[in-house]
């Protein structure tokens, strides 16, 4: 069954015939009328899609031709207001339950990859430029990291919004004692949402602007790391590159040698349509009194929705197609010298230079390479023994001359793979601590799916138990 404006309408309207019947407020013949003209428009409404009306305007006339005008005592203590908004928070509860889901599928893919490249060392690069080796498992755990806060916050929302509306009427309550708390029960919800005027004037609006947020936030980090392997095309020799064939690459009308990384292109333009729908939410809210119509349509914030979905899904077909070269990726860090910082770290921690002495010597001894084009494994010990030497003499006449770290500290220093097993901090690239943000991870993204699930399955659940007390009514009807 479509879960649209059309659906959530006879949701209410069962949980008014129900909720209201246990209240005495209905008596049980105008009940039975009732969820008989229910049913029927239903029954239409699977024949003839144009049925499936949007507004509770258009559903009550089909609802008193099936029946009789005595039915309308089921509007109530309602109005279109918080019936719109109650229908409105439903169908956006329940497209965010889809969000979720396309997140969660591309969080433990990275979690996947993570776990494949405990072992391959690449570089990371700041500004543009190589900065230092890193493991491509404590790479992938930064980006895991940032959608797992995604991830919490499509929760947090979640929680924020499963409250009911039904029971505000237009904007300041109803003088029909209806059972709010009954009514949010029937529909899923974890209870009313309190003040009337925020239920139908605020609420509908800022659920929408919430999750447009995530859905951007999840989009500014496919498309960061989506550009980060896209540096990778400019090479003639790249570390990481997707599978080519299929939807993955395309190749060139003129060039040849060309193959063109499509669907990254196309995934990148995806995460800019996300946050371009982040910024029509928006706008279409601002500057407007309250309770306005422009930031609650179900499709325009549904468009939204589908944007970062259809965005998930097609990352999910990249990071599947993502072909890594641990030894292409180790002779690009050997290279270049960003295992420099090393040697100034360890003459400070090691043998005791200041901090800027040491820096000052890897900063000559880089100067001196790039020079005379030499690479980190064959730079020759005897040089950095007089590189240092200059710098002791020119700026710390008071330190030792003689070159404290030994030949093979020197050649150890500048093992991208020892730097990172050597790294001390918590959280850092080396292997335990790796192996604990896999399983620190793993655990909190089922958590965050475990509640989502609960969430749905209350949901699930309640309109199972609503059809059924729905079709009690429905059933002595019947039978009479």
């Amino acid at each position: 069954m479509i879960h649209d404006e059309f659906y959530w309408i006879s949701q209410i309207n069962k949980a008014s015939v129900v909720s209201n019947s246990r209240e005495k407020l209905l008596d049980e013949a105008t009940a039975k009328l009732a969820a008989r003209g229910i049913a029927a428009v239903e029954k239409e409404a699977e024949v003839d899609a144009s049925k499936r009306v949007k507004k509770y305007i258009a559903y009550e006339p089909m609802v008193i031709a099936a029946t009789g005008p005595e039915v309308t005592i089921l509007h109530a203590g309602r109005s279109s207001q918080d019936i719109l908004s109650t229908m409105r928070v439903a169908i956006l509860r329940e497209q965010t339950f889809e969000l979720c889901e396309a997140l969660d599928a591309v969080i433990a893919k990275i979690l996947s990859l993570a776990e494949e490249h405990r072992d391959t060392v690449v570089p990371n690069y700041t500004n543009g430029v190589a900065a230092q080796p890193n493991s491509y498992a404590h790479y992938l755990l930064g980006f895991a990291a940032a959608f797992l806060r995604d991830r919490e916050r499509l929760n947090q929302c979640l929680v924020r919004y499963n409250e009911c509306p039904m029971g505000a009427t237009v904007l300041n309550g109803t003088g029909w004692p209806l059972n709010r708390d009954d009514m949010a029960k029937l529909l899923g919800f974890d209870r009313p949402r309190l003040n009337a005027f925020d239920c139908t004037c605020e609420t509908p609006v800022d659920f929408a602007l919430e999750v447009s947020s995530v859905a951007a936030s999840v989009g500014v980090h496919v498309g960061s790391m989506i550009n980060d392997i896209m540096v990778q095309y400019a090479q003639s020799r790249p570390w990481i590159i997707l599978q080519e064939g299929g939807e993955n690459t395309y190749v060139s009308s003129a060039m040849p040698q060309k193959r063109n990384p499509g669907l990254m292109n196309n995934c990148r333009g995806d995460a800019s349509d996300v946050v371009s729908e982040m910024t029509a939410v928006f706008m279409r809210v601002h500057n407007l009194v309250p309770g306005m119509v422009d930031g609650k349509s179900v499709a325009k914030n549904g468009r939204m929705t589908k944007a970062a979905v259809s965005m998930l899904e097609r990352f999910l077909k990249v990071l599947n197609a993502l072909r890594i070269n641990p030894a292409r990726a180790l002779e690009e860090l050997n290279s270049d010298w960003t295992a420099s910082q090393e040697i100034a770290d360890r003459l400070m921690h090691d043998h005791g230079l200041p901090f800027r002495i040491g820096h000052h010597v890897a900063s000559r001894m880089v100067s001196w390479a790039r020079a005379n084009n030499v690479l980190p494994q064959d730079f020759p010990y005897e040089q950095m023994q007089r590189i240092y030497v200059e710098e002791i003499r020119e700026e710390f006449p008071e330190g030792p001359e003689v070159l404290p770290m030994s030949k093979e500290e020197f050649l150890e220093a500048l093992d991208p793979r020892k730097i990172i097993a050597n790294r001390k901090t918590k959280g850092s690239a080396a292997p335990a601590e790796v192996e604990a943000m896999l399983a620190d991870f793993a655990a909190a993204l089922k958590a965050e799916q475990g509640k989502t699930n609960a969430m749905r399955q209350q949901v699930t659940d309640a309109i199972a138990g609503l059809e059924a007390a729905f079709a009690e009514h429905l059933y002595c009807n019947a039978s009479n």
